[in-house]
Formats: C-alpha cells, sequence, structure tokens
C-alpha cells in the first residue's frame, strides 16, 4: 500500500507547479473528507485524491493523461484499486465509475479549482469566510474560472450522489482545513 509520504514523494518527482500541487492537495483534502464522513479508509482515499494528476506535466493531453500514468504507478506499487480510481475519474479513459470512492474523486476533482478561483477574488482572498452562496453567485457566469467545467461539476456531484451545494459547503470544510498549504494566508483571529 502506498502511503502519504509516498504519493508525495511521487507527486514532487512529476509536479513542478505549485498550483497544479496545490490543486491535488484539495482534492486529497475533499477525498478525505468524504471518506471519514463516510466511514472509508481515510489513506487510501486521500492517496488517490493526491495522486489523481501525478502525470499531467508529463502527459498533458487527452490522449495521454491519465492512462500513460497509469503504468509509472503500478510500477511504484500502488495499489490497483488507486490506479483505476485514478483512470476513472477522466470520462475519456473509458474507465467506468464504479466505486463510492471513484465517484468521489471524480466529483471532487473539478470543483477544487473554483472554489479556489472564487476564494482568491474575495476581498478577504480566504476561504475561511467562503460559503457555497459566494460560488453560487459565481457559477452563472461562464468566463468566471472558464476552465471549471460547471456541467462536469454537477453530473460528477450526482452520479456521487450528494447535492452540488451540499458537496461545495463539504469541500470549502475540507480545503479550509488545509487553507495555509494551498496557499491562503487565513487569518485565525
Amino acid at each position: 500500500m502506498t502511503n502519504r509520504s509516498e504519493a508525495l514523494s511521487i507527486v514532487q518527482e512529476y509536479i513542478k507547479n505549485i498550483n497544479l500541487i496545490r490543486h491535488m492537495l484539495a482534492v486529497e483534502a475533499a477525498m478525505r473528507f468524504y471518506a471519514q464522513k463516510l466511514g472509508e479508509d481515510t489513506e487510501l482515499w486521500g492517496v488517490t485524491g493526491l495522486l489523481h494528476d501525478f502525470d499531467w506535466e508529463i502527459h498533458p493531453t487527452l490522449e495521454q493523461h491519465p492512462q500513460a500514468g497509469a503504468p509509472i504507478l503500478r510500477q511504484r506499487g500502488v495499489p490497483e484499486v488507486v490506479v483505476r480510481a485514478i483512470l476513472s475519474h477522466a470520462d475519456h479513459t473509458g474507465v467506468p465509475r464504479q466505486s463510492t470512492m471513484e465517484k468521489a474523486l471524480a466529483a471532487c476533482d473539478e470543483i477544487t479549482g473554483l472554489i479556489t478561483a472564487v476564494a482568491l477574488v474575495r476581498p478577504s482572498r480566504s476561504l475561511n469566510d467562503l460559503t457555497a452562496a459566494s460560488v453560487k453567485k459565481k457559477w452563472k457566469d461562464r468566463a468566471f474560472a472558464a476552465g471549471a467545467s460547471r456541467e462536469e461539476i454537477e453530473s460528477t456531484t450526482a452520479e456521487f450522489g450528494v447535492e452540488l451545494w451540499e458537496h461545495v459547503d463539504n469541500v470549502i470544510l475540507a480545503m479550509r482545513g488545509i487553507a495555509p498549504e494551498l496557499g491562503f494566508q487565513e487569518n485565525l483571529a
């Protein structure tokens, strides 16, 4: 079993972009949140979230990511359940999402980017005072965080079986727990 330390080492070996690392940390936090909430293995779910985009810099196209990264993970001894979840998080791989963990990964991936973008344009530049209502205000503005597909967020969240705005609140809460690691200088007063 790959632990968090080993997973982080893989991420640091393959990813140099700090914002991409922060994205993977945010997805990890959201996955750990849901694993705990659902009584699942938090280490397994966290490692899956942390590793899901580890190959993006070496395989930055849909033809390559994440399928070309799968052999690297297998070579490193990453459990097949994690590799399969990573393959299933991208619709174009044709690997259907079956397990709750696979559905959670897909649901937590895209939303973290939108939440980060909303937090960064707020006067506080903080996750502490961010709510789903703030994200909802930016939701309809398709030019805002245009890379975050609202359709994908809606469909993967529905597939995971969580109401959209409850999911947004849950992911904000999860990200708040690691705000400094995500680059937010939180006022803890």
